[in-house]
């Protein structure tokens, strides 16, 4: 039985242990009976190794074996203010509920605040829009799993409480999480569907820029498929990962010697067929993300149109 009460911010759950508890380890048991407040694993590993979590007035271990009738108190202390100011940002909300939020991100927008961007980034815009965020690690703050490059457009889903957090970092880690890109390349393809399994390292003397790298590199796997052929010699593709490593498409497909058309670090230089397109950046866009939520288990997929950069874009490649 869980009984809450708030006195000077801070939350007090207290829970007894029952004939079926004992012999569980104190942190099996926590993260389980405490799974309706959103705690991760690693939030009551904090709250242990804080000393606020107490069994029979003691301060517990993680590996406490529990007893009939152990008394158990969480101290939870408020979530502490992020030290960043919350700002209206645009992006569009695909959906959203208590453990997390899915928008499709714009282009030109940043994920997450970084040296020359200190503000106007989709974490400040996601504090300002979240009224019922329940804490990243203790920190009042959206939980961000995964990032897009600034320039990349799309779909993008982002935890609001530990428990969340923990559970999608899990299913991108385990590659349980399946995403889809749309891109248009500078090339035109020879085969229809191809895969790359090259692996991406930092490069040897641009720290800015990633690249292939075979012996410090990590493992990579790009899938793609070519959706249409376009005139320019450009190819309308689509891209399923099975990793996530920093760049990843943007590397494979220069590799593959179809760079995605308007890349300014990886792609074609002096192309002027550039000019007389209606986007200046790379084409390249965050289609759909499929994944598991994290409360109800429901698997959940999400598809961002094409932003209408891109789609101009097409428009006007097929018109040529």
């Amino acid at each position: 039985m869980v009984d809450s009460n708030k006195e000077a911010g801070v939350k007090t759950l207290r829970i007894k242990a029952g004939v079926a508890n004992q012999g569980q380890r104190l942190d099996s048991f926590l993260a389980a009976e405490l799974s309706g407040d959103s705690l991760s694993r690693s939030r009551i590993k904090e709250l242990l190794a804080a000393g606020n979590i107490k069994v029979n007035g003691n301060v517990a271990k993680p590996a406490y074996r529990l007893r009939l009738n152990d008394e158990f108190e969480v101290n939870i202390p408020p979530l502490l203010p992020v030290d960043l100011t919350p700002e209206k940002v645009e992006f569009t909300i695909l959906h959203e509920d208590d453990d997390l939020i899915v928008i499709s991100k714009p282009p030109g927008l940043v994920v997450h605040p970084a040296c020359g961007h200190q503000t106007g980034t989709l974490v400040h815009g996601l504090l300002f829009h979240c009224d019922n965020l329940s804490g990243i690690s203790g920190v009042e703050r959206p939980g961000i799993v995964h990032r897009l490059d600034m320039d990349t457009s799309g779909v993008m889903v982002v935890a609001k409480n530990d428990k969340s957090h923990q559970s999608l970092m899990e299913q991108f880690k385990d590659r349980e999480v399946e995403k889809i890109y749309r891109a248009i390349i500078d090339g035109a393809l020879r085969q229809k569907e191809g895969r790359i399994t090259l692996p991406i390292g930092r490069h040897q003397t641009n720290r800015l820029k990633m690249a292939i790298n075979e012996k410090r590199g990590k493992p990579a796997i790009t899938n793609y498929q070519l959706l249409e052929l376009l005139p320019g010699n450009l190819s309308y593709i689509e891209v399923r990962l099975e990793t996530g490593r920093t760049h990843q498409i943007r590397v494979h497909m220069a590799a593959l010697g179809c760079p995605i058309a308007g890349d300014a670090i990886y792609g074609k230089k002096n192309r002027n067929l550039y000019d007389d397109l209606a986007i200046s950046r790379q084409c390249l866009h965050s289609y759909s993300l499929g994944f598991t939520h994290p409360q109800s288990g429901v698997r959940m997929n999400f598809t961002a149109p094409l932003w209408p950069d891109i789609a101009n874009t097409l428009d006007l490649l097929r018109g040529h």
